[in-house]
């Protein structure tokens, strides 16, 4: 491993359509500030959203572990903080933690695997040498 571990850190504030009829947030609400956290984590990957359009290659999610641990309201404003947490050969996976800003508290934390697939055929590809050569992986 030669490089820094890629990470990002994005921040949202809930509302109204992201809670339930009490105000807490619904549990998918979590997985879309997940998804645009780990969209900018693949930008400083150098998978930023013109590329994969270019070259028709994209991470896919392929397993979501979430823990749910607190619960956020209306009006919060969540840290969602992303990192690269393992490379494979043909998979990694990308670890978040999502902190409530005002009191500190750790709302959820959430692990994905993602592969990269060539469109439109579908076609599994191995991750860049690069990557490997970067940031660790077997």
């Amino acid at each position: 491993m030669s490089g820094p571990i890629p990470t990002f850190e994005t921040r949202e504030e809930v509302m109204f359509f992201d809670t339930d009829c009490g105000g807490v947030v619904h549990n998918l609400a979590y997985l879309r500030m997940i998804e645009t956290c780990r969209t900018r984590l693949a930008a400083t990957m150098g998978m930023d959203l013109r590329t994969m359009a270019e070259n028709q290659v994209f991470p896919v999610v392929t397993r979501t572990e979430v823990d749910y641990r607190r619960p956020a309201k209306l009006g919060d404003w969540i840290t969602i903080r992303g990192r690269l947490d393992e490379l494979g050969r043909a998979r990694f996976w990308c670890a978040f933690e999502m902190i409530r800003e005002a009191d500190g508290a750790l709302l959820v934390t959430a692990r994905q695997a993602l592969a990269l697939v060539a469109m439109p055929a579908g076609k599994p590809q191995r991750l860049p040498e690069e990557w490997l050569k970067e940031w660790g992986g077997g």
